[in-house]
């Protein structure tokens, strides 16, 4: 049974593609996940990862080869028609028929729920309401984007899938599109987003996974999937030749580069504090200091080279296991 904190839950889930294991292809591996009402959560990934397939069985778009999904305490492929209209999807490309204008397309979704935003409304949301007179066919990429989330957005729904919801728009838009994301959050909408723009993940995930292979193979907030991956303290040291030799740190890694300096750690404000207190003592001026956590996108990078054997990350953070 689904917990009432629990908009979505997969157990297990797995999909395939073709019929066999000699003729196919397993795309989702026994998948764990939960999210939780009134979140926003990012499912990460390179291309080939999983998540477009992931997201189709979350939908209810496509029916899981194994494994049990549900959304909203219900089974989203066997009970669609209890589902459906308390969902919005965005889906990568929406694919309107190019002669219709902006507004009657949202009239025709609009004419599929039960209580829709006004047409208005919704196109006003996402920054389209001078476009509204104009036929689909020509929309910009990025004015399509828009029209897409308005179409996911007319029917108030509880839980909004975002597949890639601002590929192809500039800065502006961007912002306005997270901006809206925030402000529907924070009105209790559930939100599953995939994205390749690491930072919108960053600025936007309550929580996020990040897939391989068709696994989770890390979880958690932004802070928790990044805590493995070392800071790092770069900084130029002076040309003099009779500089100072540099303190040891047996608990850095340090690598040169010239002048250049870098230092990896784990234990950053311990090792910051050690390097200006010898830069102190020894009157050193560290020029260009600089010293940072690691990004969100170093912590990817790392998970996605490791080889496919590696163990799913495991934590008491974890929000689902993985088989």
């Amino acid at each position: 049974m689904t917990s009432p904190l629990h908009a979505i839950r997969a157990s297990g889930l797995r999909r395939r593609y073709g019929s066999t294991a000699a003729h196919g292809f397993e795309a989702v591996r026994g998948l764990d996940l939960t999210v939780r009402r009134g979140e926003l959560f990012a499912l990460l990934g390179t291309n080939g990862a999983g998540k477009t397939s992931t997201m189709e069985l979350i939908e209810g778009l496509a029916q899981p080869t194994g494994g049990t999904v549900t959304v909203l305490g219900r089974d989203p492929y066997r009970e669609r028609a209890a589902i459906r209209p308390r969902i919005g999807i965005m889906l990568q490309e929406g694919g309107f028929p190019g002669d219709l204008t902006v507004a009657e397309t949202l009239r025709g979704w609009a004419g599929t729920s039960t209580t829709p935003r006004p047409v208005a409304e919704a196109l006003d949301l996402v920054g389209l309401a001078d476009r509204a007179a104009v036929r689909v066919k020509q929309l910009s990429g990025g004015e399509k984007r828009r029209l897409d989330l308005a179409v996911a957005l007319i029917g108030r729904p509880e839980v909004l899938f975002l597949d890639e919801p601002t590929t192809g728009l500039d800065p502006q838009a961007r912002a306005a599109v997270w901006q809206l994301v925030r402000e529907l959050r924070a009105a209790g909408t559930t939100v599953l987003l995939t994205t390749h723009y690491l930072e919108e993940a960053e600025e936007l995930a309550d929580r996020l996974a990040i897939m391989q292979r068709g696994l989770v193979v890390a979880s958690g907030t932004v802070a928790e999937v990044i805590a493995d991956q070392p800071a790092r303290i770069t900084f130029d040291l002076p040309a003099q030749p009779d500089s100072p030799t540099l303190l040891p740190l047996p608990e850095a890694e340090v690598g040169f580069a010239g002048r250049r300096v870098t230092i990896r750690t784990r234990q950053l404000q311990r090792t910051l504090t050690e390097l200006l207190c010898w830069a102190e003592q020894q009157q050193v001026e560290l020029a260009g200091l600089d010293a940072r956590s690691a990004s969100l996108e170093e912590a990817f990078l790392a998970i996605a080279a490791e080889p496919e054997h590696a163990a799913p990350a495991e934590s008491p953070a974890l929000t689902g296991a993985v088989r």
